[in-house]
């Protein structure tokens, strides 16, 4: 019976170690995005997923000869941008916004998202805290 409980015990300690593998491949900022490679995109909201460890904004970003190209800008978890002021209605698709933050290293239409300007000239906050990105003017270091 000893035994029994002992391979339960050690059954259920490699499901949970396999379990929190996802998380410890989170990355940081550095790794994907390059902060000597400033964006300012000026778009219409497509769609926000309120997804963790990372909501994504989708925003269709008009260009210089009229057609448009879609964006990804990524955001902090979405706990963290409904306490700075996100909510379903501001960024809702439709919403025309400028997006200021950091593009993809690897040149795709992927950027890292410091502020979100909307039509009334409000500014969010939405990079990820702890990660490497920079900070908001004002925010500690945040907690991991």
């Amino acid at each position: 019976m000893h035994l029994r409980q002992t391979l339960i015990g050690l059954g259920s300690a490699v499901l949970l170690g396999a379990a929190a593998q996802p998380a410890a491949a989170h990355h940081s900022f550095a790794a994907e995005f390059d902060v000597n490679s400033p964006v300012e995109l000026h778009g219409t909201i497509t769609r926000m997923e309120w997804i963790n460890p990372h909501a994504w904004l989708h925003v269709s970003v008009k260009n210089d000869d009229g057609t448009t190209t879609p964006w990804m800008i990524e955001g902090a978890t979405p706990n963290t941008l409904l306490r700075r002021g996100f909510t379903r209605d501001n960024v809702k698709a439709g919403t025309e916004i400028t997006i200021i933050g950091y593009r993809a290293k690897n040149g795709a239409n992927r950027a890292n998202g410091r502020d979100l300007i909307l039509p009334d000239g409000s500014r969010l906050f939405m990079s990820s805290p702890g990660t490497g990105a920079p900070e908001a003017p004002g925010e500690e270091p945040a907690e991991q």
